[in-house]
């Protein structure tokens, strides 16, 4: 079994892919508490170091470790001060927010892994004119005592059976001396699972409504649906906030693909501490209704307000957004459910909006696995085959 480490972990979203196509985690750390007590609940076998990565030391993570062998390290480092790459420093690595990045460098340099998966914004590739691609790849490349051979490419989930038309930017390096060139999965699925064969099983709860744990009320209509409840008896996670008539009014006037820009005039928002006077600040994606029968799009850590339920004059539950992003219903969200500005540590919505789709990180686990093993690859035991009619 090849042996991972996650970085930047999350609540768990690439743990839970790769672990689908037979890699061991055998260490994870994140800075939130919050995906901490996630990740516990849905891997208490893997031990979990949580805080700043920069404060952790190699004896910390080898106490762990022990003497393993680390095949791959893979996790999503923010990148955010590339963009002011060589402006006003010398080396991009004196931008504190850049940190991060490098922390995760400085942990390939540590165990030499086999290989290591990075995942990011689409942005990354434009930034400074792609200079800043160039200078993380140039990283890489030198990381470790051998080097890395790199290659990056722009993944669409809705490509690997996610109802998501999500795009990440994946890198992926395979150390120089194994004399191997890194593979991307190739499209999987020509058919999209969409919203409504996501989500449509889910208990029907209106504004305000739901509980931690409900029973189903109707059965699977799709293989999604079955795969998502292969292991789950109950749902979780299925509460709906609750919504002022004003809202909910404005909500049932939005058409699907419509956002609150296309009914302003009646039901915009209003200036607050003025309610008679609309307000002059207007944000397209606030209020989107989704279309049933298309992916969503990106579920980003803000989903919980951005979109409305196709069918239902409310937002999405957290349950919804775990079963756009692919995560199944047996995957447990810890936490608050949605946070107040002064709450510590990211709600229940941030985490879901925030993980890499496991389906998409399970088909790039699946070919990095098959390129680390020459070839002499089996299907992981735990094949997902739910949607192989599409094909």
């Amino acid at each position: 079994m090849l042996n991972s480490i996650d970085l930047f972990s999350g609540c768990g979203g690439m743990t839970l892919g790769f672990g689908w196509a037979g890699f061991n985690s055998v260490l994870a750390s994140d800075i939130d508490e919050n995906c901490e007590k996630t990740f516990a609940t849905n891997f208490p076998e893997i031990p979990f170091l949580c805080g700043d990565l920069s404060e952790f030391t190699k004896d910390e993570f080898d106490t762990i470790i022990s003497e393993k062998e680390i095949d791959v390290i893979i996790g999503g480092p923010p990148c955010q001060g590339f963009s002011l790459a060589n402006k006003k420093r010398n080396k991009v690595s004196e931008d504190p927010r850049n940190k991060l990045f490098y922390e995760f460098v400085k942990t390939i340099n540590w165990y030499n892994p086999k290989s290591f998966v990075m995942e990011n914004v689409k942005g990354l590739l434009s930034m400074e004119s792609g200079q800043v691609i160039k200078q993380i790849q140039n990283e890489f490349e030198n990381a470790g005592k051998f080097g890395y051979e790199v290659r990056t490419k722009v993944l669409k989930a809705s490509d690997y059976g996610v109802p998501q038309s999500r795009e990440r930017v994946i890198i992926i390096g395979i150390r120089k001396d194994l004399e191997l060139i890194p593979e991307f999965p190739p499209k999987k699925y020509e058919k999209e699972v969409t919203v409504e064969e996501a989500i449509s099983d889910l208990p029907k709860i209106n504004a305000g409504e739901g509980e931690e744990k409900l029973n189903y009320e109707s059965k699977p209509t799709n293989d999604y649906q079955q795969f998502m409840r292969k292991n789950s008896k109950k749902v979780f996670n299925h509460i709906a906030m609750r919504h002022t008539q004003r809202l909910i009014e404005r909500f049932r006037a939005i058409q699907p693909g419509k956002n609150l820009l296309d009914v302003w005039e009646t039901h915009g928002a209003v200036q607050r501490g003025n309610p008679n006077e609309k307000s002059n600040v207007k944000f397209s994606q606030n209020n989107l209704r989704l279309i049933a029968n298309k992916p969503a799009p990106t579920i980003a850590a803000s989903f919980q307000s951005n979109f409305i339920h196709p069918f239902l004059d409310r937002n999405f539950t957290a349950r919804e957004g775990a079963r756009l992003q692919s995560f199944p219903d047996d995957f447990i969200f810890e936490g608050m459910r949605t946070k107040m500005s002064w709450e510590k540590g990211l709600s229940q919505y941030q985490q879901i909006g925030n993980a890499v789709p496991p389906l998409m990180a399970f088909e790039i686990a699946k070919t990095l696995k098959k390129v680390l093993e020459n070839g002499n690859y089996d299907e992981p035991m735990e094949e997902i085959q739910f949607l192989k009619n599409l094909k």
